[in-house]
């Protein structure tokens, strides 16, 4: 009796070094994540080439996390952790001295083809959990992410107000953050998937060579083909909603980059409160099957009263300020004595003769449920998956969720800035919020009871015969 109530107890010194070396890694990327879609404008972008900015990272890392996750069954997580962080690094040194538009590009597409860490940290997190608590491991990557969510928009905004706006610090901040990942990787970090466990050469014949067969065949696995689905589409609507916010802020309520660093420490204060802990109760009392469609009706509700947010400049606003410091970015790295650019900002911004509170409660309110949703679901629809596989195939079926996720996280982009561009700011969000409205009518009908609440019955009808 009192050894089935230790099993489902999570080993927090076992996940420990896993998450700091995931809250550091992210800490780069969650520095960034407010501030790239004006660092774009301030080149001149328009929300559809913002869009193709944002699909440049998850596009390459759609090509490399089942690489990576599989070579990670093959040759251990650590080894695949270092080199992934070493990409990531360099793309955030070319971040920082980037002056043109391509630069911003090619930064990103670095990073992208690199950007398996989180596919194969959480491999590592399935190592080292049970089949109890591991929802709760992989909610911890979840809580990672929102406390680089609160940290990493305060260092951005700190790093803004020493260096006078300039978009260019922020990423050197991300690079020295990036290398820290390495160094805690390097020295701290032991290997999770001993020798006797990996793949060997002739299982793993066919890892050097992306296929989309895999995907294929991912989609078509009983067990989890509809889970993996659902992964991408519902990523479809949460990861658009993440890379067009600091835009669709810009336009209805005039915020800057320090302001919206502030807007994504909300966020991420939700998100750690549900990863971090929530998660793991509500699994244990309801199972993951009914977080997931909990997450789905909450990111419904919360995109569509998102996109009904008054545009109402907030009290502080000052346009001639904010075109003033998106122009400063993009005459920053030019010559002296040469002519500076002079293109105008693409994204329509709000004039000073209507401000107030009115449009900035209603956003922070309506992203409460978004928050709350879709901590949920990464997390909620990962250990099902884990859960409805056999052990050796979770590294790699993990690496093709993460691939679906970065293909949703390429396309979600795309689609948004098209919208944002021929029907306005709002006309995303409305589409994010009843595609997320429809998902829920899908998985209520498609996502069954799997093996793990079959053998949860049966280790409670076990307990109960102890007493």
């Amino acid at each position: 009796m009192e050894k089935d109530t230790t099993v489902e107890k999570l080993d927090f010194k076992k996940i420990l070094p896993i998450f700091v070396i995931v809250l550091v890694d992210l800490l780069g990327l969650t520095i960034i994540i407010p501030l790239l879609p004006l660092y774009a404008t301030s080149f001149g972008a328009d929300p559809f080439t913002i869009g193709l900015l944002g699909a440049a990272y998850p596009a390459l890392q759609f090509i490399g996390a089942p690489l990576l996750g599989r070579l990670s069954d093959r040759y251990g997580r650590k080894p695949v952790l270092v080199v992934s962080q070493i990409g990531t690094l360099a793309g955030f040194l070319l971040l920082g001295v980037a002056n043109t538009l391509w630069l911003l590009f090619v930064s990103r597409l670095i990073d992208g083809i690199s950007g398996a860490n989180i596919a194969t940290a959480q491999a590592a997190i399935s190592d080292s959990t049970t089949e109890e608590s591991r929802t709760q491991g992989l909610g911890l990557i979840g809580a990672a992410f929102g406390l680089g969510f609160i940290i990493g928009p305060v260092i951005a905004f700190v790093s803004l107000a020493l260096s006078g706006n300039n978009y260019h610090v922020p990423a050197f901040v991300a690079a020295g953050f990036s290398l820290l990942s390495i160094l805690l990787t390097a020295f701290w970090f032991e290997e999770t998937l001993p020798a006797g466990k990996r793949r060997t050469a002739q299982e793993g014949k066919e890892d050097g060579v992306f296929s989309f067969r895999r995907m294929a065949a991912a989609v078509t696995h009983p067990a989890v083909g509809i889970l993996v689905l659902l992964m991408f589409a519902q990523q479809l609507a949460f990861g658009g909603f993440e890379q067009l916010l600091s835009l669709f802020t810009l336009n209805r309520l005039g915020l800057n980059a320090s302001g919206n660093a502030i807007v994504f420490v909300f966020v991420g204060i939700i998100v750690v409160a549900v990863q971090g802990g929530l998660i793991g109760r509500w699994s244990r009392a309801y199972g993951d099957r009914r977080l997931v469609y909990a997450g789905l009706g909450l990111l419904a509700v919360g995109l569509l009263l998102s996109a009904f947010t008054p545009r109402q400049a907030v009290p502080w606003y000052d346009r001639q300020e904010l075109e003033g410091e998106l122009t400063e970015q993009r005459t920053a790295g030019t010559i002296p004595g040469e002519t500076p650019v002079t293109q105008e900002i693409a994204i329509e911004i709000p004039e000073e003769d209507n401000s107030g509170w009115a449009g900035l409660v209603w956003l922070l309110v309506a992203m409460i449920p978004v928050a709350i949703g879709g901590g949920i679901l990464q997390p909620a629809i990962n250990s099902l998956i884990t859960k409805r596989v056999d052990a050796h195939e979770i590294g790699g079926m993990l690496g093709v969720s993460a691939a679906f996720l970065s293909g949703a996280n390429a396309l979600a982009p795309l689609l948004g800035g098209a919208l944002f561009d021929a029907l306005g700011a709002r006309a995303p969000f409305i589409a994010w919020g009843v595609l997320m409205a429809f998902l829920l009518g899908t998985a209520l009908r498609l996502v069954r009871p799997g093996r793990e609440e079959q053998a949860g019955r049966g280790l409670a009808r076990g307990s109960a015969g102890g007493h």
